[in-house]
Formats: structure tokens, C-alpha cells, sequence
């Protein structure tokens, strides 16, 4: 495994948006509160981050207890070697049958049928079939009917998800790579995330954030520059030689892959040379043609986007020649050239996110006016503080 202090610097910025796992909003606070590669409590950080101990209430006590905030306790002593590797909080599937096996006295047989129930379709059912099993077992232990309650609902919380250790193992070994990746090589982890979008849950308005937090530059599709997917590419600007992310073709919508490579190949042969060129040699539909144009995949051949709008559909199309003074199309009138946020919203609509400006930009000084707060401003303020907020309403 690659060098653990990388990886930590990764983890503890809490810039987890590309990192396997970590790359949802809730789990964010945790990264940058328990962040230790190569250390016993990195596969127990890995677990509690998931659905089954955030529902089952294990989250909090197990983050207090390794913070030293609350005793490490057990229900009962027969329940200390299930969970002693855990502070006294179960996390993993391998638990729960290794409590029923030392304090219900199960067979192998009968916590191999737990471990089914567990993971069938109807888990909560099939485990609650088993609960007089389990108290009975723990009667006959002397375990008090309080602490056997403990222990089967210990058990019964992990109905309908259950964790196995092997799980959090392969996905800690995942986590801790891509960290590393993340922190050298943060230009290739991104866009290689772009192109395989939908993925994960960050979309690419997020991705090309974090990316110019960073300090790498992010630029849209281009008919003379983008491949079929986003790649990197050289950054001479870059003071740090850093390469930038070139979205590409198919982060247009309606543009499939097999058109991004028809566009590619008649560029390979030769670079277009106008709207007219592009639409000759790839035969795109007139509606793909105006969805580049809105995406301002055009604007290499020095035309504003309203005036590529204008005529990237109307070009005649077919193999045969046409004669001379009737391929040509009569100019556009005189449009004016958008708006900043114009831009920004034709970015939005053909590709689902803007490279170069962010929605909030447009409305900052508005939000500034009614004294909503910046998200790293709120970063340096107490606990419990009333703010106001203003963004885009996402991952809901």
C-alpha cells in the first residue's frame, strides 16, 4: 500500500467528494474527524460510516468511546469477546452470530441460519422468527432479561443490512488507495470519474468544484479539443505543471458515445473548419448540432453562441456535391452575445454543469445583501451558531 502519510493528508482535509465511499455529504464530517491509515481503528472508521450502524444507533456511541468521551461497557461479560474488538458497539455482521453463539448457546448451524436471515430479502421478519430462540438461550445463561433485550436487539439491528468484516476489509484497502490517488494524482482521479458519470453520488458540477479548489483548470467540450469522455490534458498556465480536465463530448446531452467517436475520427483525418465542415462530415442530427452549439462546443471557431445556434441545424446535409453558391447559408442577423449567467444556464441545460462559472456566482451579491454566509465561513464558526444559508438545494 502506498505511503500512509498521503493518504492521511487526503482523508483529514476532509476533501472526500472522489475518495471510494467517503464521497457522501454525511459521512464527511467522520473523515475529518477520524482519519488514521495503517492504525487499528481504520477498518472500524470504515464501518461506522455505513447505513446499517447509522440506523442502528452505533455511529455515535462507538465515535465517543474511541474519543474517551464515555466507558467502553458490555451488556453482559459473555458479550465482551463479540464486541471487545469494537469498544462494546457491533458493527459487523460476525458479531451478531458470535453473540448468539456465546450467549444464546447457538449451534454453528443455528448462527449460519442467523447470518441468512440477516441477509435475506425480508430480514427484519426472518430475524424476529429467532428472537424467542435467542432469549431462551440466554436464560438458560443466567444472562438478567434487561441485558439479554440488549443483546438481542444488538442483534436484531442488523435485520435488513447486515456488514460482514470481510466487506469493510476490501473496502478499507479501496478507501485508503484512491486517498493516496486523490493526493497525487487529483486531475486523473477526477476526470476519470467524469467519464464513467452517473457514478457515486457527487455530479460533475461538484467534481469540477472540488477539481478548482485545487487549482486545476476545467475546461468544456470543444468539437477541435474534447475526446469521447473527459481525459486530462497539458496545463501550460499551471504553476505547479499540473495538467488541467477537458470535459468530454458525451457530457453533452443527447450525444452518444458512438457520435463522440464519429466526431473524433473525421477530426483525426483532419481538424473542422467551420460549423458547415462539422455538420458535412459527421452527418450529426440539426438537434445534436444546436445542443453543441448551446454547450458552446463551437465557440473554437470564433463565433458566439447565439450566432452558432443559429445556424449549426440549418446546413444541408448528404454525400452528394452541391453546386457552387447554394451550400452556403445567408449570415445570421446581428444577435447579441450572451450574458455571463446566460452562459452559465445554457451550460446547465445542454450539460448538466458549467466549467467555468457556478450558478451561486450570479446571485452572490444578493445573498451577500441578506447576509447569508458563505460555506467556508460557516467552517470557522462555533457549534449551535444561527446562519443563514443560501446555495442550490442538491442531493436531497
Amino acid at each position: 500500500m502506498p505511503g500512509g502519510s498521503d493518504s492521511s493528508r487526503a482523508w483529514s482535509s476532509g476533501s472526500g467528494a472522489e475518495v471510494h465511499s467517503p464521497r457522501r455529504p454525511t459521512r464527511r464530517p467522520l473523515i475529518e474527524r477520524r482519519v488514521r491509515p495503517h492504525t487499528p481503528g481504520f477498518l472500524r472508521d470504515t464501518t461506522v460510516k455505513r447505513k446499517q450502524p447509522i440506523q442502528a444507533g452505533s455511529k455515535h456511541p462507538y465515535l465517543r468511546r474511541r474519543r474517551g468521551e464515555e466507558p467502553v461497557t458490555y451488556p453482559h461479560p459473555l458479550a465482551e469477546r463479540a464486541l471487545e474488538k469494537t469498544l462494546g458497539v457491533p458493527l459487523w455482521q460476525e458479531q451478531a452470530m458470535t453473540l448468539a453463539i456465546d450467549c444464546a448457546s447457538f449451534s454453528p448451524e443455528e448462527a449460519d441460519r442467523l447470518r441468512k436471515a440477516m441477509a435475506a430479502k425480508h430480514a427484519p421478519e426472518k430475524v424476529a422468527e429467532l428472537r424467542g430462540r435467542l432469549l431462551d438461550g440466554m436464560a438458560r445463561k443466567g444472562i438478567p432479561p434487561a441485558a439479554a433485550e440488549r443483546i438481542t436487539s444488538m442483534i436484531e439491528a442488523f435485520s435488513d443490512y447486515g456488514f460482514p468484516q470481510s466487506h469493510a476489509q476490501s473496502m478499507a484497502g479501496i478507501i485508503y488507495a484512491s486517498a493516496w490517488i486523490k493526493h497525487h494524482y487529483p486531475a486523473a482521479l477526477i476526470a476519470g470519474i467524469m467519464a464513467n458519470l452517473p457514478m457515486g453520488f457527487y455530479d460533475s458540477q461538484t467534481l469540477i468544484q472540488d477539481a478548482k479548489r485545487r487549482g486545476i483548470t476545467v475546461h468544456g467540450a470543444d468539437i477541435q479539443a474534447s475526446g469521447v469522455h473527459a481525459a486530462v490534458v497539458p496545463d501550460p498556465a499551471s504553476p505547479s505543471a499540473q495538467p488541467a480536465i477537458r470535459r468530454g463530448l458525451t457530457s453533452v446531452t443527447g450525444l452518444s458515445a458512438d457520435a463522440a467517436r464519429t466526431i473524433v475520427t473525421a477530426r483525426t483525418e483532419r481538424p473542422f473548419k467551420d460549423l458547415e465542415d462539422v455538420a458535412r462530415r459527421t452527418q450529426l442530427s440539426a438537434r445534436l448540432m444546436e445542443q453543441l452549439a448551446t454547450a458552446g462546443a463551437f465557440d473554437a471557431f470564433g463565433e458566439h453562441r447565439r450566432n452558432a445556434l443559429w445556424t449549426a441545424g440549418a446546413f444541408p446535409r448528404g454525400h452528394q456535391p452541391y453546386l457552387p453558391g447554394l451550400g452556403a447559408l445567408t449570415p445570421a442577423p446581428d444577435l447579441p452575445a450572451m450574458t455571463p449567467a446566460e452562459t452559465t444556464a445554457a451550460d446547465l441545460a445542454t450539460t448538466g454543469a458549467s466549467a467555468t462559472t457556478h450558478p451561486i456566482q450570479h446571485v452572490r451579491a444578493y445573498l451577500q445583501q441578506r447576509d447569508a454566509l458563505t460555506a467556508a465561513a460557516v467552517r470557522g464558526m462555533a457549534d449551535q451558531t444561527r446562519v443563514r444559508l443560501g446555495g442550490l438545494a442538491k442531493y436531497l
